[in-house]
């Protein structure tokens, strides 16, 4: 299984880590020919104005919506406000899933914040249901979940931090600053599946 990053801004590093710890082949994306020959794509967090901007420098815009369209693609933090179809506010957006993202949701990096996370899905992966434990950095919120779209996470509030579209995955929180991989290992699952399950 060979997974891109997409290593233009944000801790793509980390991603790589996890990748390669649970045998997939990592490759930092930063132009267009980067995407040739990869099962999926990861936009890491960041910042996500300055992701697009730089995708938008990079001549990455289109072919990510195109490899978006044959490919699972995860966004995690910055990442899943890039892939939604809107942010409320005009940045470049790949406008790919069905999701509306309400950035910096939770307030100011000093209100970061760990929970545990009730998580089904996982399941696919890891038939123990241990609850995950999330990390929330300057998160967005995944305000509205629409079309073919499913929640696959919530706060005990009701609020929506992870979600599924197809091959498509977005994250409220950061999977890449814990040990546990579950969350990698099913974006795998979904690359090799192609999404359709």
């Amino acid at each position: 299984m060979k997974i891109g990053v997409l290593a233009l801004q944000g801790d793509f590093a980390e991603h790589i880590a996890i990748l390669q710890r649970i045998g997939a082949q990592a490759r930092e994306v930063r132009l267009p020919a980067h995407l040739d020959g990869l099962d999926g794509l990861i936009i890491p967090g960041g910042e996500s104005t300055t992701i697009g901007k730089l995708a938008m420098d990079f001549g990455l815009m289109e072919p990510l919506r195109a490899f978006g369209q044959e490919h699972a693609i995860w966004g995690t933090c910055a990442g899943a406000i890039f892939l939604s179809k809107d942010a409320r506010r005009q940045q470049p957006l790949l406008e790919l899933m069905d999701i509306t993202v309400e950035r910096n949701a939770f307030g100011r990096q000093v209100d970061s914040f760990e929970i545990d996370l009730e998580v089904p899905a996982l399941r696919q992966v890891d038939p123990r249901q241990n609850p995950y434990h999330a990390i929330f950095i300057r998160a967005p919120l995944i305000e509205s979940v629409s079309g073919s779209a499913e929640v696959l996470a919530s706060l005990p509030d009701g609020r929506v931090v992870a979600a599924r579209q197809g091959k498509w995955l977005a994250t409220s929180f950061h999977p890449e600053l814990t040990a546990d991989d579950r969350f990698h290992r099913y974006f795998l699952a979904l690359a090799g599946s192609n999404g359709k399950q």
